[in-house]
C-alpha cells in the first residue's frame, strides 16, 4: 500500500482507557525468528530494568513500522531540527 493510498483511507482506531496514558520507556530490545519480531519496550534506571510492554508483530509489519518511524522522524526533524542518536546502553540479552 503506498503513502497516497493510507492517507485515502479513514480508518477508526479505538483504544481502550487503560493503555490510553500509554508508558513511557528509555530502551528497547528487538528479537525476531523467521515468523515474528519480538519488541520489548524497557524502562531502566540504576541498575533496574523491566519491561513496561511487549509486541510481537511480523516481519512485513516490522517492516512497514520501520518505514513509518523514518518518515515521521524525517517531519519531526523537519519542524524541530536534527535529533542526535542517544548513546547505545549496554546490550540486552
Amino acid at each position: 500500500m503506498s503513502k497516497d493510498d493510507r492517507q485515502k483511507k479513514n480508518i477508526k482506531v479505538a483504544i481502550d482507557r487503560s493503555k490510553a496514558t500509554g508508558e513511557y520507556c528509555n530502551m528497547a530490545a528487538i528479537h525476531h525468528s523467521r515468523h515474528e519480531f519480538v519488541l520489548d519496550f524497557i524502562f531502566g534506571m540504576g541498575d533496574e530494568r523491566n519491561v513496561v510492554s511487549r509486541v510481537i508483530t511480523n516481519p512485513g509489519h516490522a517492516k512497514a513500522l520501520l518505514i513509518a518511524l523514518e518518515e515521521n522522524i524525517s517531519k519531526y526533524e523537519a519542524k524541530f531540527g536534527e535529533l542526535a542518536p542517544e548513546p547505545q546502553p549496554q546490550t540486552l540479552h
